[in-house]
């Protein structure tokens, strides 16, 4: 069955294109739930800013790199990302391997 760790490598395919980091590294995905024995993938997360222009790209990028693992877990039918502003996003949510990489000590 699919778990949430699986859920979050196929997340850190998912770039922000302005910033050239991952999604899950930059502190982006604040929840993911596995939900009717592994039909549906529930996750909330956020943008770096309300107006992030690439936003849209960003989130549907994340449906389709989760979506892909149904052609291993069969069971997986539908893939729902919550955007959600709360917490609002902030650099101290960003993994220390992305803080050292854009500079924040």
């Amino acid at each position: 069955m699919i778990t949430e760790d699986m859920v979050r490598a196929a997340l850190k395919n998912v770039v922000d294109p302005e910033i050239g980091l991952d999604v899950v590294n930059l502190g982006l995905v604040y929840r993911i739930d596995i939900l009717d024995g592994g039909k549906t993938v529930d996750i909330d997360m956020t943008l770096t800013t309300p107006a992030c222009p690439a936003g849209p790209q960003i989130l549907e990028q994340a449906r389709r790199e989760v979506m892909a693992l149904s052609e291993v877990y069969k069971e997986l039918e539908n893939v729902k990302i919550n955007l959600v502003w709360t917490p609002f996003w902030n650099p101290s949510m960003m993994s220390e391997e992305a803080r050292e990489e854009l500079g924040f000590f």
